[in-house]
């Protein structure tokens, strides 16, 4: 089966705090795709280790993590081991990764926010 991994940039949509968005608030990751733009979680087992994410913000350092898909079928972003710092993504597997989509994402801070698909591309793994 070929895999095919995309490069996903994930932006702050429009929310009270930041009326008009934030492109230096949001997310990078890598990972599958089906053929319709929903993550692929047959094909994630076989590239999990290369299924990763960062998060940026404005003002701190950005964090290197994962994209996992645990037992209950919940994507999340992990950067350290353990569930602490998790940050669950609300229905992932329904979202379909297209420029101009939404996606949920509970942050550290325990604040559920949109984030805007700006960018899909494909990525190599080396590259």
């Amino acid at each position: 089966m070929q895999v095919h991994l995309q490069k996903i940039r994930l932006e702050l949509a429009r929310t009270k705090d930041s009326p008009d968005g934030n492109p230096r608030h949001g997310y990078e990751l890598v990972a599958p795709l089906d053929k319709d733009g929903h993550l692929d979680a047959k094909a994630w087992p076989s590239v999990r280790l290369f299924c990763h994410v960062r998060r940026f913000v404005p003002d701190d350092v950005d964090e290197q993590g994962l994209l996992i898909h645990s037992r209950g079928k919940q994507w999340a972003f992990s950067y350290e081991i353990g569930e602490e710092d998790d940050e669950p993504i609300y229905r992932l597997a329904d979202h379909r990764f297209d420029v101009g989509e939404y996606v949920s994402i509970t942050e550290h801070d325990g604040v559920t926010r949109p984030f805007k698909v700006v960018s899909v591309a494909p990525h190599r793994i080396g590259g």
